[in-house]
């Protein structure tokens, strides 16, 4: 039985872990769904280290077959789509009934999957890169100072896997090049040496990731990419290809329209789902390398917001430039907001924007800040709202500053003291609050770096805005 990209889009609609939906989940929220595997019998559960704030680190095992594949998730706690993923892949390999039960019997007679769906706990807790002890865990694999990266090595060692499945996720930033087209998985084959020889065990690695990106061309067409593959003598991929494992890096980019990375989760869920299939199989061994190489490398062009051909006046001079906006999570307990920075200043024909457009004949006006009275924040609706946008208001003062009223859904900047500053002109590194328009009409906001179009100002949700 060979499964097709309907059938993983099927099983993925099946079998996706509704327990998690928030990409910012934590340690005690994946317990029970790991509890629920060693309850089954399919998964054997086992605890192989507890990390520095004294937290389960879980591997779990399915299969009995010769090839021992071993993959793991969230070494960088705040990169969590694959484990998302992982837990997914537990439901499809324990479900029976559903037409696949001939596909999982093969798998599991020629292949033994390791999983290790939360390397990082303590850094998924704080929803950060690093662990508790402020060390880069995938800059650890040659020390392995730190017990959760000792852990790792030791499955490494121990069970001398013959595939390992390194799983990220990348900044949103990343583009195909040439387009504004997200790359929204990003695959490597990491290099061993500084040369970038390529070996049985690398090869084989990049053979198997052929096989990934043709799946994966049915399912995101054009939006695939490779990542650097510059020498890493510090990160695991690098070591893994090394100590004789055929090394895959998956990266979990960015969709448009998907914040919680949905669907890129999903993609993960077929791509790993593939690759299996292609291992145990041996298909993979018939692929070129030279179409791995064919795959392009990431570049590094998106904004969140591109405006193209503003007018500003500076000392009496006008010049017509491009302004590019990004937008920087800030974590408030299991949510977040986010700081709109202007990123940079000039001629960016060459780059691309979540959201871009040209606004030529439209010059920069500076926002305003409304300091007549205090609001309450009950008392802000959207008509209120649009009234103070429409006349340059980016922000107001409130009277009952909370984290609330950072995670407000209103565009609009919400004030509790006056150390809050606009800026009469653009510069690099302020906060993206200004307009865009004549002295007549102002067309545009920018507030906190989302772009509205004020003569169409709906009731949208802005959760997730720092005001």
């Amino acid at each position: 039985m060979i499964l097709t990209k309907e059938d993983f889009i099927n099983a993925f609609s099946l079998y996706e872990e509704k327990a998690l939906t928030h990409r910012r989940f934590k340690h005690r929220d994946i317990l029970p769904l790991v509890k629920k595997r060693a309850a089954g019998r399919r998964w054997m559960v086992d605890e192989i280290g507890r990390s520095v704030e004294d937290r389960a680190i879980f591997r779990l095992k399915y299969g009995e077959g010769p090839i021992k594949v071993l993959l793991w998730s969230q070494m960088h706690g705040d990169e969590p789509t694959a484990t998302m993923a992982l837990f997914d892949l537990f439901n499809f390999f324990e479900a029976e009934g559903d037409g696949f039960d001939s596909w999982r019997e093969e798998l599991a007679s020629k292949l033994t999957l390791y999983c290790i769906p939360m390397l990082n706990p303590d850094g998924a807790e704080r929803f950060q890169r690093r662990t508790a002890m402020d060390v880069d865990m995938n800059r650890d694999a040659r020390a392995t100072a730190t017990v959760e990266a000792a852990l790792l090595k030791e499955q490494a060692m121990t069970l001398r896997p013959d595939f390992a499945f390194n799983l990220h996720n990348q900044n949103n930033y990343y583009n195909i090049p040439g387009t504004g087209t997200p790359v929204t998985i990003s695959l490597l084959a990491p290099a061993y040496d500084y040369e970038r020889s390529i070996n049985t065990v690398r090869g084989d690695a990049m053979r198997v990731i052929v096989g990934i990106n043709r799946l994966l061309q049915e399912l995101i067409p054009g939006a695939v990419a490779r990542y650097d593959d510059a020498h890493t003598p510090r990160g695991f991929g690098d070591n893994f290809q090394k100590w004789g494992a055929r090394t895959i890096l998956i990266e979990s980019g960015a969709y448009a329209g998907d914040p919680e990375k949905l669907t890129v989760r999903r993609c993960n869920f077929a791509a790993l789902l593939h690759a299996f299939q292609e291992i145990a199989a041996a298909t993979y061994t018939r692929y070129d390398i030279a179409d791995y190489a064919a795959i392009p490398f990431n570049d590094e062009k998106l904004h969140d917001v591109l405006i193209r051909n503003l007018e500003i006046v500076r000392n009496g001079k006008t010049m017509q430039v491009d302004v590019a906006i990004r937008q920087t999570e800030k974590t408030v307990g299991t949510d977040y907001y986010v700081d709109g920075i202007i990123e940079d200043i000039g001629d960016l024909q060459d780059f691309y924007g979540y959201t871009d457009v040209d606004v030529r004949g439209l010059q920069f006006i500076p926002a305003k800040v409304y300091t007549e009275r205090r609001f309450l924040l009950d008392e802000l609706n959207l008509p209120l709202v649009r009234s103070l946008l429409k006349t340059g208001y980016a922000a107001v003062m409130i009277s009952d500053q909370s984290q609330e009223t950072l995670l407000h859904p209103l565009p609009l900047r919400l004030l509790s003291s006056d150390t809050f500053k606009v800026s009469d002109n653009l510069h690099v590194g302020m906060n993206a609050d200004f307009f865009l328009g004549s002295r007549d009409n102002v067309q545009y906001g920018v507030i906190n770096g989302d772009l509205i179009d004020l003569k169409n100002i709906g009731d949208t949700n802005y959760k997730g805005r720092a005001m």
